[in-house]
């Protein structure tokens, strides 16, 4: 087991145990709880985590040089409709901004701009030009699609989950 999974194993089972640090600009909603993150993911609000990953996820914390290798690894994990589902998001939300699903597969040469058919490497390229080039939309599709954050392993990534994990699930001894 390579050092960061045991970091992330530890993390996990401390928040498990209920042992966690206050945040200092965490206020915590006791009467919201969550039991894992799989618990969090169902029942936070989208608002909720965009809140949450908006001071997290960024770029400036977390070097895209770090977070990319991290990507390629989670969204390889996710399932394939999970996986259509994190496209389907991004594009959504790049149209908005005004590029579009061909513009995008030319520019980051993507085997297709269609969602059903990317292959993990295809959504990974598509994430990472996100996370690099608009964190907020990065945030608001993993606020969206949170179930990707569970297979991050990176400890960098892993302390911040962590740090989010404590303030969410309110669990202080």
């Amino acid at each position: 087991m390579t050092s960061s999974e045991q970091y992330k194993r530890q993390i996990m089972s401390d928040l498990a145990q209920g042992n966690t640090e206050p945040l200092a600009d965490a206020p915590t909603n006791s009467a919201q709880e969550y039991e894992n993150f799989d618990d969090f993911a169902q029942r936070s609000s989208q608002d909720e985590r965009r809140q949450l990953f908006s001071r997290s996820l960024h770029p400036s914390r977390i070097p895209a040089s770090q977070m990319e290798p991290e990507l390629l690894h989670a969204i390889a994990q996710i399932k394939p409709n999970e996986r259509d589902d994190v496209a389907r998001a991004f594009f959504k939300h790049l149209h908005q901004r005004g590029l579009s699903e061909r513009t995008l597969e030319q520019q980051l040469g993507l085997s297709t701009h269609h969602p059903n058919r990317m292959s993990a490497d295809d959504v990974s390229k598509l994430a990472s030009f996100t996370y690099h080039n608009h964190p907020d939309v990065f945030q608001a599709v993993l606020a969206e699609q949170p179930g990707i954050m569970k297979f991050l392993s990176n400890p960098l990534v892993g302390a911040i989950m962590g740090a989010v994990a404590a303030k969410w699930m309110g669990r202080h001894h």
